[in-house]
């Protein structure tokens, strides 16, 4: 549910993950289970389904519709539901848009096509985004793709342009790198301050909310939602001594899953992380991924320890 209230949007969302079978297929229940304790969590404000930490691209169209369905009938009124969206046609996006009103979504964000991180420019992002929303006009966030993802992380110009267009609510700035985020952070307050600017650098969480933001849409706080909220919260209270040390019992755990190599892993780890903690029965992946190798669960072990999430 939307809030009536200015800033509707701001604050901290757990970007979820999607529980599965050990066959493959979605568990619900452990899905309903994971998303009302990310949501029990003081202070958090929504769930983003369907995102990257959400398997989007390895779920069908009805997979993410339910997602989106069990989230929906979880929360209730307890927060905004924001589901991504990740398709390479504008139609198909569409469709998912369409998809996303009639199961409950209070919002959506609009990932860019995998295949634009070969090519893409001003033109083909804008009329993505306006065909994706054309039927639905919902409230949209646009995902700012990391540095190093190629043409899929938008120039200034590109950014500039999507931010004005009349739906857009949000950005979950992704850059991953903290000069490009301030230069983005700076870019929105100047072009379209109405439009929330969402830290998205699990890595570098501290640095984000330090120079500004308006929350963040991250995965690492479907691990630990206690503990981002507590960040964010310390630091709006110009806290610094206690940010930091929050930063320092997160910091690691999220190196370990984000910064480690291969970084298309990180999912992996978020849901054995979630099986450590006894939160999902199983950490199984949709194909071809796959749970991390034993060495990694083992540090990854260590890690929640030290951080306090266990025991």
């Amino acid at each position: 549910m939307i809030p009536n209230r200015p800033h509707p949007f701001h604050g901290i969302y757990a970007a979820t993950l999607c529980p599965l079978q050990d066959d493959g297929m979605l568990d619900e229940a452990a899905l309903a289970d994971h998303l009302d304790a990310c949501m029990k969590a003081p202070g958090m404000h929504g769930l983003l389904v369907n995102g990257h930490a959400g398997e989007n691209f390895t779920l069908s169209r009805e997979e993410k519709r339910r997602v989106t369905a069990i989230a929906r009938e979880v929360c209730a009124d307890r927060g905004v539901i924001v589901s991504g969206v990740n398709a390479e046609g504008s139609l198909e996006a569409q469709a998912h848009v369409d998809d996303a009103r009639q199961a409950g979504a209070d919002a959506i964000l609009v990932f860019p096509p995998f295949s634009w991180a070969l090519s893409q420019d001003e033109q083909m992002a804008i009329t993505h985004h306006t065909v994706a929303n054309a039927r639905a006009r919902m409230p949209m966030m646009l995902y700012q793709a990391g540095v190093g993802a190629g043409t899929m992380a938008y120039t200034p110009q590109v950014l500039s342009a999507l931010a004005q267009l009349p739906d857009v609510v949000g950005v979950k700035e992704g850059s991953w790198e903290a000069a490009a985020y301030e230069a983005n952070w700076r870019m929105l307050r100047r072009v379209a301050p109405h439009v929330a600017m969402m830290a998205s650098g699990d890595e570098h969480l501290l640095t984000c909310f330090v120079v500004g933001s308006d929350g963040s849409l991250v995965s690492l706080a479907a691990i630990a939602p206690e503990l981002v909220v507590e960040l964010d919260q310390a630091v709006r209270a110009n806290d610094l001594p206690r940010a930091r040390e929050i930063n320092d019992r997160l910091y690691p755990l999220a190196k370990a899953i984000y910064g480690t190599a291969p970084g298309g892993r990180a999912t992996a780890r978020l849901k054995t992380c979630l099986k450590l903690l006894g939160r999902i029965p199983s950490d199984c992946m949709r194909l071809p991924m796959s749970p991390p190798p034993s060495g990694e669960v083992r540090e990854l072990e260590r890690l929640l320890a030290q951080a306090g999430l266990t025991g």
